[in-house]
């Protein structure tokens, strides 16, 4: 089943329809805003790569590609060769290119995003965490340790990062998961002439996902899921050099210059969810890993609903209650998964 049937599926065929068009245009929203706003984000538009690591994941390729056509989208099938010439890797059996879509630095998007917000008149506070959300006088009353706004409508909006408030049906319901990156030093010139040449950004089909793309100063940005500060981050550093070495045999001693990770806030069916919690007031949550898109499409559609009060600009229907079960116990499912997929790699 496709995307859009999964969708149909869970949803009904009008509002599937509905969520799975406009997160189509989540990347020429994302674009939208950097021409818009002018964001230094390190934009690359030379498409995405969906590499095969085996035989099954190319037969997966190729059914994601008939409905990506089926749909009007803009992409093609490489063959392995064609392959090894945009990722510089050998061992993979082909990708899906899809074109009209790229790359960026995600933070400073974020903060091109929050510029051009202070621009417009809105504030921005740091290190001002909320402690209480309430109804007061036919307005919302948001509590900090030390001061009190009054507000017509709100946003929560923290995904997976929400910590302590507690305001009912509005908390996120999510499956915590850690995904992490590391970056090398920037390589030489010679190597940049192999390795991701035109900057596609690229991940595969494997069960424990690996993702590559280079930054703007020429550094191979590995990523993959996984906790790189607990007990197994030495399992995945190591796999990480072990993984580049085996797809670049070619390069020299790798070290990396800069590592970090994020927690993903997984819905248990992949899909976002929006939760009305009162008199305008929306919770947002469940990219599953796909945030920067979706979240762009979402939070315009939510500034536009909180502004003028039309439901039907959100992408799904907002619920008034939502749970998800056994979410701790799938956190470490996950983490689990991905030390030992990892750690079996670096016996091989």
């Amino acid at each position: 089943m496709d995307g859009a049937g999964k969708d149909r599926k869970i949803l009904g065929k009008t509002a599937g329809e509905k969520i799975h068009t406009q997160l189509a245009g989540g990347p020429q929203q994302v674009f939208s805003n950097i021409d818009r706003f002018g964001i230094d984000c390190e934009l690359t538009r030379t498409g995405t790569l969906h590499c095969a690591h085996s035989a099954a994941g190319l037969a997966n390729l190729k059914d994601r590609l008939r409905q990506y056509l089926a749909r009007g989208l803009n992409a093609e099938l490489l063959s392995g060769e064609a392959t090894a010439a945009k990722t510089g890797i050998s061992a993979y059996r082909g990708a899906i290119w899809q074109h009209g879509v790229g790359t960026i630095q995600p933070l400073a998007y974020i903060r091109g995003l929050a510029h051009a917000a202070v621009a417009a008149g809105a504030s921005v506070y740091q290190g001002t965490p909320v402690v209480a959300i309430e109804r007061a006088g036919g307005r919302w009353r948001v509590r900090t340790s030390t001061n009190t706004i009054d507000a017509n409508g709100i946003l929560l909006a923290t995904n997976a990062y929400h910590q302590d408030l507690s305001i009912g049906n509005a908390v996120p319901q999510y499956t915590p998961v850690h995904f992490f990156q590391a970056a090398t030093r920037p390589l030489p010139e010679a190597m940049l002439e192999r390795i991701l040449p035109e900057r596609q950004g690229c991940w595969d089909t494997a069960l424990i996902m690996t993702s590559l793309r280079r930054d703007a100063a020429g550094r191979l940005i590995i990523g993959a899921l996984g906790n790189i500060e607990g007990a197994t981050s030495g399992i995945h550093y190591q796999w990480a050099k072990h993984t580049l070495h085996q797809m670049f045999p070619y390069l020299e001693a790798i070290e990396f210059e800069h590592s970090w990770h994020g927690r993903i806030a997984f819905s248990a069916d992949h899909l976002p969810h929006i939760v009305k919690f009162g008199p305008n007031a929306l919770s947002i949550f469940g990219y599953s890993g796909r945030g920067i898109g979706p979240g762009s499409v979402f939070g315009k559609a939510a500034a536009e609903y909180l502004l003028g009060g039309n439901e039907e600009e959100l992408p799904v229907k907002p619920s008034t209650t939502y749970r998800e079960y056994f979410t701790a116990a799938k956190s470490c499912y996950y983490e689990f998964g991905a030390t030992a997929m990892h750690g079996l790699a670096l016996l091989n």
